[in-house]
C-alpha cells in the first residue's frame, strides 16, 4: 500500500511544518526544530511515509 505524496505534505502542514526549499530531487520542509526532505514522487510506499512521520 502506498501513500499519496500530496496527503503526506498536507498532513506535515497541518502539524505546523511550511516548505523551507525546493532541492533537485526533495522538498525540503521543516517546523523550525526539525526539517524534513520528501521525495517528488507522486506515491511514496508505506513504511518510507511512517518513518517521516516519526
Amino acid at each position: 500500500m502506498s501513500v499519496k505524496r500530496r496527503d503526506l505534505i498536507r498532513h506535515f502542514e497541518n502539524h505546523g511544518f511550511s516548505l523551507l526549499r525546493e532541492g533537485a530531487k526533495h522538498s525540503i520542509y521543516t517546523n523550525g526544530h526539525k526539517v524534513i526532505p520528501v521525495k517528488r514522487h507522486r506515491t511514496l510506499d508505506r513504511i518510507t511515509s511512517n518513518e517521516l512521520c516519526k
